[in-house]
């Protein structure tokens, strides 16, 4: 099957608005026929100027053949705006397609894969690879008509006077042509790939840097102390002087050889008069030497043109990495869940393909019990949960809510059974109210108010300008972790949903905001099925059941008195948890 080229592909986003693409082709070669126009009059112009001299009061159509040139370039560059207009609103069009297209398949895909992705690399693929195929589509390609179009009017003008004048304005062009090819072949292509590539990796490394400036600005670290986002930046320098040393040779030469017309006009000039100057010759001569900038020009498009053909095919390809990634897929015959029992069977799964995050899991809970995952980092605590919430869909074994698997449950049946609270909980920039309501976008005032006071967040409200009603983040004011982590309890509190997963939610909270997120949770946990996952073992010591989790399968699982009483891994973590929560800080003298 024959591959679609990149411009089939865009026109299949512009829909009916394709029709002002090609009225922009159309226009802009039109415009770069017309410009050739002037040209000719001033052509006209030389030849009387000529033909009169040193009579210059006898040029009677000076005037005339001055005006006719300007009224042809002032024409000419109303035809390129009329072609600009065409060309960009179909441009817009497209990239808001595309935008659309990408974003509507990224709310479909796994948050887990999304995660995965990388948010800085997720945001610069839909934002300036859609922007890349605009600046395309508004200006290269109705260029590149014009492009095509000026040779053609100029082979007419050039063999039109003076044929073998003609022949050595395109030696020039031809060595210009083939230094051109040379630069932007499949080496080129591979280049710019790999430029991409760096500009990636820096956007995502930024992201997470700017993520972690309150832990440096807390422990008083450098930005040496991201090591991978200084790295990024190294790369991109080593390879953008390479890629500079690699093509400065080739440009120089190129740079040289279109710029250098005059020197085979002139040389022809002097072979060609060796028997003596004709007025005729001198006019045309010098007619070529007005022109032939033109060609130099051309070129120039033409080269940065084939540049950004290679920026796009970048852009869609990136596009496409977006869009090949499987979404969740939704159940013909969807299943409610008969209750908020949880039942997870066989479970394997992995990050890579290679190593597995889970192997063979299987457990059971109850309706209403309070269960917790607890063991060493790494041992899929976390990856657990995800595939509880279905951020992930499991390689092998099977997950079931209230005795329906998990993949035949819609998604919106899931998202009103199953809340999640993050370790690190995001708000986004809006007031209290909305954010809350996010979780019951039809839910009342009173009802989020309820919702607040149940998440012991009323000392956060009574302490803000408007209540409420005050915004959060920018041109707005901000909370600390532990408020915000009650902010988004509040969120779940309101959703209502019988299933509730906790994830590190203390994790960021000071001792104060810690005690109300406990009570919070309290408040949160009546009646419904808990999943926690915790590194304090205090917050679990009440769990109905704790499952402790290393190297990807269940180790070891009770209740916290009963893994105490062994001699396993959780009687371990607890001795060493009471020797940690005794360390005091000892006073000189």
């Amino acid at each position: 099957m024959q591959k679609q080229s990149n411009l089939s592909r865009l026109m299949g986003y512009a829909g009916s608005h394709r029709y002002f693409t090609y009225a922009s082709w159309i226009l802009s070669a039109l415009s770069a026929l017309i410009a050739l126009v002037p040209f000719w009059y001033i052509w006209k112009i030389i030849h009387e100027v000529l033909e009169v001299a040193p009579n210059f009061s006898q040029a009677q159509g000076l005037t005339y053949n001055g005006w006719m040139a300007v009224l042809f370039a002032v024409l000419s560059v109303l035809i390129y705006i009329g072609g600009l207009m065409c060309s960009h609103v179909a441009a817009f069009r497209i990239a808001s397609n595309i935008r659309i297209k990408a974003m509507e398949h990224i709310v479909r895909l796994p948050l887990g894969v999304t995660e995965t992705f990388g948010s800085g690399r997720l945001r610069k693929i839909v934002n300036e690879s859609s922007a890349a195929t605009e600046t395309y589509l508004a200006h290269q390609l109705p260029d590149k008509a014009g492009a095509i179009a000026t040779p053609c009017g100029l082979l007419v003008l050039l063999f039109a006077f003076d044929w073998r004048l003609g022949l050595l304005s395109l030696i020039p062009v031809a060595l210009g042509f083939l230094i051109m090819m040379s630069m932007t072949g499949a080496k080129m292509r591979e280049k710019m790939k790999e430029y991409q590539n760096a500009l990636d990796d820096m956007s995502n490394e930024a992201v997470e840097y700017v993520r972690g400036i309150p832990v440096v600005k807390t422990f008083g670290q450098t930005i040496f102390s991201f090591k991978k986002f200084k790295d990024s930046i190294d790369r991109y320098g080593v390879w953008v002087i390479a890629y500079t040393k690699d093509l400065r040779l080739p440009m120089l030469f190129y740079t040289a050889a279109i710029n250098g017309v005059f020197v085979f006009l002139i040389a022809g000039g002097l072979l060609f008069t060796q028997n003596g100057v004709t007025s005729t010759f001198l006019l045309n001569l010098i007619f070529y030497i007005i022109i032939t900038p033109v060609i130099s020009l051309t070129l120039t498009r033409i080269m940065f043109q084939s540049e950004n053909a290679m920026i796009v095919d970048d852009a869609l390809q990136r596009i496409d990495s977006v869009l090949r990634l499987a979404p969740l897929s939704e159940p013909e015959r969807p299943e409610d869940p008969k209750n908020s029992a949880i039942k997870v069977e066989d479970v394997s799964f992995s990050y890579d393909g290679e190593k597995d995050a889970l192997k063979h899991v299987s457990l059971s809970i109850e309706p209403g019990q309070t269960v917790a995952f607890v063991g060493p980092s790494g041992g899929g605590k976390t990856t657990l949960a995800s595939l509880l919430s279905r951020f992930f869909d499991a390689q092998s074994g099977r997950i079931l809510i209230g005795g329906v698997d998990i993949r035949n449950i819609s998604k919106q049946t899931l998202m009103n059974t199953v809340s999640f609270v993050f370790q690190d909980s995001r708000l986004i920039k809006a007031s209290i109210l909305e954010n809350v309501r996010m979780g019951r976008p039809g839910a009342s005032r009173q009802q989020v108010m309820d919702a607040l006071e149940a998440a012991q967040c009323m000392d956060i409200i009574e302490k803000l300008p408007n209540g409420v009603d005050t915004v959060i983040g920018t041109k707005g004011v901000y909370l600390s972790g532990g408020e915000q982590q009650r902010i988004a309890i509040a969120r779940v509190m309101l959703k209502d949903t019988p299933i509730v997963i906790l994830d590190e939610a203390t994790a960021f909270a000071d001792p104060d905001n810690e005690n109300r997120v406990q009570a919070a949770f309290t408040q949160l946990s009546k009646g419904k099925t808990v999943v926690m996952i915790a590194h304090r073992l205090s917050t679990v010591a009440h769990a109905d059941r704790i499952f402790v989790l290393k190297d990807g399968q269940i180790a070891e699982s009770g209740t916290c008195q009963k893994l105490i009483e062994g001699d396993g891994i959780f009687h371990h973590m607890w001795e060493d948890y009471q020797t940690s929560v005794q360390w005091k800080v000892a006073k000189e003298g």
